[in-house]
């Protein structure tokens, strides 16, 4: 078996590990890994890091920050990307068949750049009642997110990348940005360009979305597209299931494990408000239907 490391954030997420891959005899050995967001040591954090560079693939839930915490307390979320220099974030936002939604045919990359911007927690006071946030744009990790977005487009087919940005604003900094999307653009003929001031995408994500295939785009801007995501009750299985084809582990549960996230909800049975111990359950019993397992 392949060895994973799984963050969880917790029970319910932990159940849902344990037993769908179980059941479906899914040839990779999961490991749990703890890490408490409310601690005040790093040593929890800094062994899930050791785990994952072990391994080589992890399962992350979303480890959520205390905002009750003084202003030293670092994200856990923010310490495992920089510490691994996960520095693209890659969102595949896709309409689920069956899932009631006001809009279909979605199919949508969403790359976020996660080592710097908004989110590198690079805050102080000057005096009180003046506090200066930092936000950080370099041409190297600019060009380093325009150059993953357009090789990922390439390798999946798609045909169009569009920057998100603040330029008309923030003409130095997200300026920058756009600039190295442009000239990384230039090296891609066969895949077309083109950009957007962020008060617009999110106008045209709502009413329009099908119109986007890749999106770039800085920290914070990634942050708020890709979080309208949220209406997928399983999103943590189909994660799963596409790191499980990042490691080749393709055979016919993998697929049909794929096959149930995507075709078979069925409306009043599975919803986004359900919790996730009714919806593994019922995946379970639709499995054992099909595998006529008792």
């Amino acid at each position: 078996k392949k060895p994973c490391s799984v963050l969880p954030e917790g029970e319910v997420l932990i159940y849902s590990f344990n037993n769908i891959p179980r059941f479906c005899c899914v040839p990779v050995d999961f490991a749990v890994v703890r890490v408490d967001s409310a601690a005040s040591s790093e040593d929890d954090i800094n062994n899930a890091v050791t785990a994952i560079k072990r391994n080589g693939v992890a399962l992350k839930g979303n480890l959520e920050t205390n905002h009750n915490l003084p202003p030293s307390h670092k994200s856990r979320n923010n310490l495992l990307r920089t510490s691994l220099d996960l520095y693209a974030n890659v969102m595949h936002c896709q309409f689920l068949p069956g899932v009631p939604s006001h809009h279909k045919d979605i199919d949508v990359i969403i790359i976020r750049e996660n080592t710097e911007g908004e989110y590198s927690s690079l805050e102080h006071e000057n005096v009180p009642g003046v506090v200066e946030c930092l936000k950080i744009i370099t041409r190297v990790n600019s060009l380093r997110i325009a150059e993953y977005a357009f090789n990922l487009a390439r390798e999946e087919g798609r045909c169009k990348v569009t920057a998100v940005h603040k330029a008309n604003i923030m003409k130095l900094g997200d300026g920058l940005f756009l600039q190295c999307c442009k000239e990384v653009a230039a090296g891609y003929p066969d895949i077309t360009f083109d950009d957007m001031i962020v008060d617009n995408t999110t106008m045209q994500m709502v009413s329009k979305p099908q119109q986007f295939d890749v999106m770039v785009m800085p920290n914070l801007y990634g942050n708020v597209i890709a979080n309208k995501n949220i209406a997928n009750p399983t999103a943590t299985l189909l994660a799963s299931c596409v790191m499980l084809d990042h490691l080749k582990c393709v055979c016919m549960n993998i697929h049909f494990i794929i096959f149930i996230g995507r075709f078979t909800y069925i409306p009043g049975i599975i919803r986004s408000s359900f919790p996730s111990c009714i919806i593994t359950a019922r995946i379970l019993e639709m499995l054992g239907r099909f595998f006529k397992f008792e």
